[in-house]
């Protein structure tokens, strides 16, 4: 078999073999449901928060309706077929020619001197002062946080309510404008508080995580 025909062989293997990967991956969808996040269905279909928005045009990543038809691999497609494309592209013939390796030459051998290191005494180890707390208890719940997590969830809590558990845009509701569904009809300060840790350690590790992105966006 001459070069040619091999090289249309594997051209053809991998072509069909692009075709196969493309339409054997289908977009998958979710339907949003009453209290889903997009953080919660990014984790359910293991991709990212930002992916989702992406794929969907979603501007709000806090706003999604109930009902709404998500895409949650479509971005995985693409990247397979680009792959696959790459694969596909056969390669050129090249011709190698051997060259021979330099003798190698002998480097004179030089006498050194080894001075034997200063040993250093260790430094004590540093004990790493203890966090201050500062324990918030609203209704029957408590919330500990350190007094840098604190006075960022209150000032996330000024910007988007002035601090009022009562204030209302829209379906957002409370001290940190959250969805009402996803206080699941409890609009008591004890559930908003629990619920709003819970979002924010869920979604961004810490309270001073979602005000640095409450400064660059504008929400958290």
């Amino acid at each position: 078999m001459t070069f040619s025909k091999t090289k249309y062989l594997l051209v053809s293997v991998l072509v069909v073999g692009s075709l196969f990967l493309t339409t054997s991956i289908q977009a998958e969808t979710y339907t949003v449901k009453p209290g889903d996040t997009l953080s919660d269905i990014a984790s359910v279909f293991n991709t990212t928060v930002d992916e989702l928005a992406s794929v969907n045009q979603i501007e709000n990543k806090n706003l999604i309706k109930i009902g709404q038809v998500l895409k949650t691999s479509q971005a995985m497609t693409a990247a397979t077929e680009q792959v696959v494309s790459t694969m596909a592209t056969p390669a050129e013939e090249t011709t190698s020619v051997a060259t021979p390796a330099p003798q190698a030459t002998e480097a004179p051998v030089t006498a050194t001197v080894t001075t034997p290191a200063t040993t250093q005494a260790p430094t004590p180890a540093q004990t790493p002062a203890p966090v201050q707390t500062a324990p918030v208890t609203t209704g029957g719940y408590t919330s500990n946080l350190s007094a840098e997590e604190a006075a960022a969830k209150e000032e996330i809590a000024r910007r988007e309510s002035g601090g009022s558990y009562t204030a209302q845009n829209g379906q957002y509701y409370g001290r940190y404008q959250l969805t009402i569904s996803y206080l699941n009809g409890d609009l008591s300060p004890e559930n908003q508080e629990r619920v709003a840790d819970a979002y924010v350690y869920g979604r961004y590790g810490s309270w001073v995580a979602a005000l640095a992105h409450s400064n660059a966006k504008g929400w958290y």
